[in-house]
C-alpha cells in the first residue's frame, strides 16, 4: 500500500480545508502523535468536540459494545440509546422533547425550522422573521450560514434564504429596535464561538427572554460550542438561569461520534408534527451509546467543578505569558472556552501564533483573525495544561525573537 501523505490530500480532496501540514495518526488523553511518532498537546479539542479527550476508555467501551449489537435502523424505527438519550438529556435541562441529528448545523437546521412551523401554526405566514447577531455562527447549510451573522459565509451562495436580520451582540437595544409582531425567533450563542469567544451579558440574555416573551417570538440557544459541560455546567444557560424556548446540542455531545440534538419544550413540540422534519442517522444507536457514556462521565461527582479550577490554571499561565510578552489584549470566554484576543500590532498574526505552536508540539485554535481559541478536554491533567503553555511560550519567543 501507498504510504498517506499531508500532500495527498490536494490531490484527492477538495480544496474547502486546508489542515495543517501534520496527519495524527493516534490519541491519547489530551496527547495526540503523528505519523513520524512526535508527541502534540491537544487544546484544541477538536474545536470543542473531545470533551473528554482522546480514546477514552468509557466511549471506547461503549462503542464496541454497541458496535457488537445494532448499528442503525433509521427513523423507520426507534433504539433504547436514543430514547435512553433523550430521557438523560430532559432530565438535565429544561427541555421536555428531543430531535436527533448528526451535526451542529442540522440541529440548528431543525431549531430554526421548528420556530418558522411554530409561528405558521400559531399565528399564520406573516410570522416568519428570525433575528440572530453579528458575529454568529450556526452552521454551513444554507439557511443556518444564512443565519450566521459573517458575511464570508455566505458569499458566492446567493440569493440566501429571506426574513433574517442581524443585530449587534450584547445590544439590547438594537435587538428591542428590531424585534416585532413578524418576528418568529431570535437565536443567539450563549458564547459566540467562532466569533471570537465573546459571552453574553447576563442582562442581554434576560432581556432577550423579555423581549421574545412579549413579542410571542421563540427564543433559540445554539449551544453547539459551548454546551455540554464547557462552560462548568452541563448547558451555558445554566450559568445565567436564562431558559429558552428551543437548544441546539452538538460537538461535544458526542464526545468525537458525530451527534446533534434539538432540545424543545413541550409548549412548540408539536409544531414539529410527524413528516415536517426528519434525518436518516438522527438517533443512530452507535451515536448515542457513546453519547450516553459522555453524559454519565461529565455527570460524575467532581467532573463539571473541576472545569473551573482548570480554567483558572489556564488563565493564571496565560497572564504569565502575557507578561513576559504583552501580546494579549484581552483574555475571555468561559470555562474552558477560551478566547485571547491578541493586541492591535499583532492583529490578523492568530494564524501565525497556531503554526509556531504546532512547531513546538501543541495544537490549538483561532476564532478570527485576532483571536486565539483554547477549547481542550474537560479533563485535561494540570501537567498537559503546564506542558502545553511552555510550548505556546516557546512558540511566542521565536517568534517575537525573545
Amino acid at each position: 500500500m501507498t504510504p498517506i501523505t499531508r500532500d495527498q490530500f490536494d490531490d484527492v480532496m477538495m480544496p474547502n480545508y486546508a489542515p495543517g501540514k501534520i496527519i495524527p495518526v493516534r490519541g491519547a488523553g489530551s496527547h495526540v502523535w503523528d505519523q513520524a511518532g512526535r508527541e502534540y498537546v491537544d487544546f484544541a479539542g477538536g474545536i470543542a468536540v473531545n470533551v473528554l479527550g482522546h480514546a477514552h476508555p468509557a466511549l471506547v467501551e461503549a462503542l464496541t459494545t454497541q458496535g457488537q449489537a445494532l448499528w442503525h435502523l433509521s427513523n423507520v424505527m426507534t433504539n433504547e440509546p436514543a430514547i435512553e438519550l433523550a430521557r438523560k438529556l430532559t432530565e438535565l435541562t429544561f427541555a421536555d422533547k428531543v430531535f436527533f441529528c448528526s451535526s451542529g448545523a442540522e440541529a440548528n437546521e431543525a431549531a430554526l425550522k421548528l420556530a418558522r412551523r411554530h409561528a405558521f401554526v400559531h399565528f399564520g405566514p406573516d410570522k416568519h422573521e428570525i433575528i440572530s447577531t453579528l458575529g454568529s455562527f450556526h452552521g454551513r447549510t444554507l439557511f443556518t450560514v444564512s443565519v450566521g451573522g459573517q458575511a464570508k459565509y455566505k458569499e458566492g451562495f446567493e440569493p440566501t434564504p429571506g426574513g433574517i436580520s442581524h443585530v449587534p451582540f450584547n445590544d439590547l437595544e438594537a435587538l428591542r429596535g428590531q424585534i416585532s409582531a413578524r418576528t418568529a425567533a431570535v437565536i443567539l450563542e450563549p458564547i459566540q464561538g467562532e466569533g471570537g469567544v465573546t459571552p453574553a451579558t447576563q442582562a442581554y440574555l434576560e432581556g432577550a427572554r423579555q423581549l421574545c416573551d412579549e413579542h410571542n417570538a421563540l427564543l433559540i440557544f445554539d449551544e453547539v460550542q459551548c454546551g455540554v459541560g464547557r462552560t462548568g455546567k452541563m448547558y451555558a444557560y445554566q450559568q445565567f438561569g436564562v431558559i429558552p424556548d428551543i437548544l441546539s446540542s452538538a460537538k461535544a455531545l458526542g464526545g468525537g461520534f458525530p451527534i446533534g440534538a434539538m432540545l424543545c419544550t413541550d409548549a412548540v413540540a408539536p409544531s414539529l408534527a410527524f413528516g415536517t422534519h426528519g434525518s436518516t442517522y438522527g438517533g443512530n444507536p452507535l451515536a448515542c451509546a457513546v453519547s450516553l457514556a459522555v453524559l454519565d462521565e461529565l455527570t460524575k461527582p467532581s467532573v463539571l467543578d473541576n472545569v473551573t479550577h482548570k480554567a483558572e490554571r489556564f488563565r493564571a499561565g496565560l497572564a504569565a505569558i502575557n507578561a513576559q510578552f504583552g501580546l494579549f489584549q484581552e483574555v475571555r470566554g468561559m470555562g474552558l472556552l477560551i478566547g485571547i484576543e491578541l493586541t492591535p500590532q499583532w492583529h490578523g498574526r492568530a494564524k501565525d501564533i497556531v503554526g509556531a505552536a504546532l512547531e513546538e508540539g501543541l495544537m490549538m485554535l483561532v476564532a478570527g483573525p485576532n483571536v486565539l481559541r483554547f477549547a481542550p478536554s474537560l479533563i485535561i491533567p494540570d501537567a498537559d495544561i503546564d506542558k502545553g503553555l511552555a510550548h505556546l511560550t516557546a512558540a511566542i519567543a521565536n517568534l517575537t525573537g525573545h
